[in-house]
């Protein structure tokens, strides 16, 4: 691989490790580190001067952190002569930022895709962005990947029942989504309406088909504090479902997130690799992790 310099944020070292080991070359020397007072300290360990550069940085944990570190990263790049600085980010943050609701609100998504270009970033390349959109709030190329293949993938293995099962989107926003993989695999869909109070609140559902006698498989592109998720799947049992799995892209699990998928009715929660899942494995045996190094 002539020219190529992979490097990784603090956010996700190992996703990094794997894309590296499939290209056959060497993770790219760096230190991220921070001051006393938090701000973050960059330093490039090798010459990156007329080369192709990729930044591997997903939006979890800290997002704020990861996300300074990431724009000081490709800064530093742009600055040492990199020929292209491309940003490598499974989980774009502030995604879900990504339209104006209500009056004086702002439109984050756009402000973080300003915040790239301005850092000097040429290239974008992301996975299952939570709103299609926000490929068009920049002027220089994105790359949206999508982890539907591998989801496929998955279910052909993993679920026996697969041809007898329903694919649900817990809300009207996943229709497109859930109907594109449903007609992949050639099997039904459904969809459930629901209605908000306030942010990660939910006040009613409706389911909107039948899953009766079927494996339903729950399909989204994140999981949050994953209330929708498990709603959703006692809507689905009550409804006679025989099974529920749930397939989502960025598995963020924040808050009581872990105790909901523990308590729930679900038979796995399957995530992918976009953000590191290691630790929530170890506290949640129903979480699966989908490799997307790929």
């Amino acid at each position: 691989m002539p020219n190529i310099k992979v490097f990784s944020g603090s956010s996700h070292v190992d996703l990094a490790q794997k894309i590296c080991d499939r290209l056959g070359i060497e993770q790219g020397k760096v230190v991220t580190k921070k001051f006393s007072n938090g701000e973050c300290s960059v330093e490039i360990g090798e010459s990156v001067r007329g080369e192709d550069v990729y930044i591997v940085q997903s939006g979890c944990d800290e997002v704020n952190d990861m996300l300074m570190e990431l724009l000081i990263m490709i800064n530093a790049c742009k600055i040492a002569s990199a020929c292209r600085v491309t940003a490598l980010i499974p989980c774009f943050p502030y995604a879900r930022q990504d339209k104006k609701d209500k009056s004086r609100a702002p439109i984050s998504a756009k402000l973080v895709a300003n915040m790239l270009s301005v850092a000097g970033a040429d290239h974008i390349i992301t996975m299952d962005l939570h709103a299609s959109q926000i490929q068009g709030f920049f002027d220089i190329p994105v790359d949206n990947l999508y982890a539907e293949p591998a989801v496929i993938k998955w279910i052909k293995e993993n679920i026996q029942d697969w041809r007898n099962s329903c694919i649900v989107s817990p809300d009207a926003g996943g229709a497109k989504r859930v109907t594109s993989m449903a007609d992949r695999l050639n099997v039904d869909f459904a969809l459930i309406h629901k209605e908000r109070k306030r942010a990660n609140e939910v006040a009613s559902m409706v389911l909107v088909g039948d899953v009766k006698d079927q494996v339903a498989i729950l399909l989204d592109d994140m999981a949050d504090t994953c209330g929708t998720f498990c709603h959703a799947a006692e809507k689905l049992i009550e409804a006679g479902a025989s099974k529920v799995y749930a397939i989502c892209t960025h598995g963020i699990f924040s808050g009581p997130a872990i105790t909901r998928i523990n308590e729930s009715v679900f038979e796995a929660v399957v995530v992918t690799n976009t953000i590191p899942q290691e630790e929530r494995q170890k506290q949640a045996p129903k979480i699966q992790c989908i490799d997307i190094s790929s």
